[in-house]
């Protein structure tokens, strides 16, 4: 919403734009070589110091020093949209902008012009390149766009080391002065500011037409870090290639701020930052899913269980049950698949195989009210996007779960968005695995509900990675940056110590209450009801399982720090719903302010005496009360609050 605009036509050496509530502060400044910069104040504080932008072509051709300031444009406005899944169901951020408009002093007189915006919550800029006779194709190596840290910033990242992963990892502390130039770090990455100051998490939004960005040490040594671009499989000299014609922009550069790490949580920068939804979505519906993949499976009464009719039944009897609108079918349902990254010679999602029944479990499902989602491979996918997807759309499934990208360049991010555009025209929705971290998408196509790049409950069959630290670490840094297809609803539940690695019937080392709370800490609008039918039959939890939802009207960071513990609140209607997650053993008193003038019957589902034990109560509650949550060490805790009527 545009609301205000005034041009300057004369040039100007410097241009400082704040927040509307005055408390960020971004000035842009010219060096004395024509070198622009700019420099993020929070609370008169310097948090980002002047850092570098500009643009760098092959062979070391830049596009950022002999800059001249031509004009600025200074707008303010206000993104206010819904969102029909996810954190929040209603946005408004406020901004401040300007457009600086630049040009090379000498030589060619190429023009390059620099966004900023401040919201109360963080800054964004991007750069836009205007049609000019002068540079027509672009073929960009890299940004030269850095984050200049005022001191010695205490951080939190993923260091993924080399592109083509699948961004799956920990994150890690990390001081800003260790950071080194053959470092690459995922987004976000998550700093502290010196002496109590701010935290910032460093992310991007709009990514199209582009290559995804990491974070490198700068090559100085200097405090801080710089971007450095994917580069095309096909050019691996350069990162992006693109005909200006009208003109181009990049993704935006986004620096959340908040007073602590938690309080990111509720930031929504990401989604304002990317374009409105292009089409009606009313026929999305986010919601948890059974899934046939995790357990093995297991399944009791069905011999020989796997990709066959009997057990894909049982799954979406159990999905009926519980009132799941969803049922997931693996890897394994059509002609010669079943070899997850590998496609075989003749694999052809438009074929089931036989003794699946594919029809008649759509029918089968459709009966009880369960629709179905399938996986499969995105390099056959690509191969014949639009025979396939209509294929399922004929078939009446309601999603494709699309895996193993394991790329973020420039062409891959052209996969994610035709992907999207096209699922949204068969009416599926979609769920992205072996992908990389999001950006925002999710408001601009709907029916992207979820996707995975993130170090999730798979990794129990296999390592001993998945810890309450590493789980509750998710909630401050990867999950910023948008919803995590995570797959929880471990019912296997052993303590560190006992822990056993399994293929089938997989553990966690974490409590039952944890594997609960995990439906509330982590953001995910087609949320998985990961293990096999048979671990939840006659089993404590089950009930909150039903009802806790996957998508929210409101979300609060109520206390918790990074790494150790985390107390959320989200709200769905008029009741809330709480999720605690700890390392430690320790009691938490849970203030209640944000119940507001009603009373409430708080139902909790807490650590017993073993990791599958659960501890359940019920009591009226009010905004001036608090609750008391005793957590295990690696346990948590759950509450469902519902207005007394």
């Amino acid at each position: 919403m545009l609301l205000a605009a005034a041009l300057i036509a004369t040039p100007v050496a410097a241009q400082t734009i704040a927040s509307p509530d005055g408390r960020l502060a971004v000035t842009l400044a010219t060096s004395n070589d024509g070198q622009p910069s700019y420099t993020l104040n929070v609370a008169s504080r310097t948090v980002v110091a002047p850092s570098p932008l500009g643009l760098e072509f092959e062979q070391y051709a830049k596009l950022s020093n002999g800059l001249r300031t031509t004009a600025v444009e200074t707008t303010r406005g206000e993104d206010r949209y819904t969102l029909p899944a996810g954190k929040v169901a209603a946005v408004a951020d406020r901004y401040n902008q300007i457009v600086v408009h630049m040009a090379e002093a000498e030589g060619k007189h190429r023009r390059l012009d620099l966004i900023i915006r401040a919201y109360d919550t963080g800054i964004a800029f991007r750069y836009a390149i205007p049609q000019q006779s002068d540079l027509t194709t672009l073929r960009i190596a890299n940004e030269l766009t850095q984050f200049a840290f005022a001191g010695d910033y205490a951080c939190t990242g993923l260091n993924l080391g080399s592109f083509g992963t699948s961004h799956e990892g920990e994150y890690d502390p990390v001081q800003a002065a260790a950071i080194r130039p053959h470092n690459l770090y995922e987004l976000p990455l998550v700093c502290d500011a010196e002496n109590g100051g701010p935290t910032i998490a460093i992310a991007e939004a709009a990514v199209e037409n582009w290559s995804a960005m990491y974070l490198t040490g700068t090559e100085t040594g200097a405090l801080g870090v710089a971007a450095k671009l994917t580069r095309r499989p096909d050019d691996p000299a350069i990162a992006v290639k693109l005909d200006v014609g009208g003109g181009v922009v990049s993704p935006w550069r986004v620096v959340m701020v908040a007073d602590n790490t938690g309080k990111l949580i509720e930031n929504t920068l990401l989604t304002s930052l990317n374009p409105a939804p292009r089409g009606d979505f009313a026929w999305v519906k986010p919601g948890k899913t059974a899934w046939d993949w995790w357990s093995g499976p297991l399944l009791a009464g069905v011999p020989q269980a796997g990709s066959n009719a009997a057990t894909e039944r049982a799954f979406i009897d159990f999905a009926a049950s519980l009132r799941l609108p969803y049922m997931m079918i693996d890897d394994g349902w059509y002609v010669n698949s079943g070899t997850g990254p590998l496609v075989l010679p003749g694999a052809d999602p438009t074929k089931p195989i036989a003794k699946l029944d594919l029809p008649g479990l759509v029918t089968y499902g459709r009966q009880r009210n369960v629709g179905l989602i399938l996986w499969m491979n995105w390099e056959l996918l690509d191969r014949n996007m639009e025979a396939i997807l209509a294929s399922v759309e004929r078939l009446g499934a309601k999603g494709i779960k699309v895996d193993f990208m394991n790329r973020d360049d420039q062409e891959m991010i052209g996969f994610y968005h035709r992907l999207a555009a096209a699922t949204a025209r068969h009416h599926l929705l979609l769920d992205l695995h072996g992908a990389t971290h999001p950006w925002g998408m999710t408001r601009t196509w709907p029916n992207f509900l979820t996707q995975e790049g993130v170090l999730g409950a798979e990794y129990n069959k296999w390592t001993t990675r998945i810890t309450a630290r590493h789980n509750i670490t998710l909630a401050y840094t990867r999950m910023l940056a948008g919803p995590l297809d995570y797959t929880p609803g471990a019912y296997r539940n052993a303590t560190p110590a006992t822990f056993r690695i399994a293929a089938t019937g997989p553990q966690t080392q974490t409590t039952r209450a944890a594997e609960l709370a995990k439906y509330v800490v982590f953001e995910s609008p087609l949320q998985s009801i990961a293990d096999t039918p048979d671990a939840y039959r006659g089993q404590p939890g089950l009930d909150f399982l039903a009802e806790v939802p996957a998508s929210w009207d409101e979300t609060r960071f109520i206390a918790g720090t990074l790494g150790q513990s985390i107390v959320l609140a989200r709200r769905k209607g008029d009741s809330w719903y709480l999720g605690a997650m700890t390392d430690a053993a320790q009691t938490i008193a849970v203030p209640l302010g944000f119940l507001g003038e009603r009373r409430y019957v708080a139902r909790t589902w807490q650590d017993g005496a073993t990791p599958t034990d659960l501890a359940t109560a019920s009591r009226t509650v009010g905004a001036t009360d608090s609750l008391a949550l005793t957590l295990a060490a690696s346990g948590g805790a759950v509450a469902v609050l519902a207005p007394v009527r």
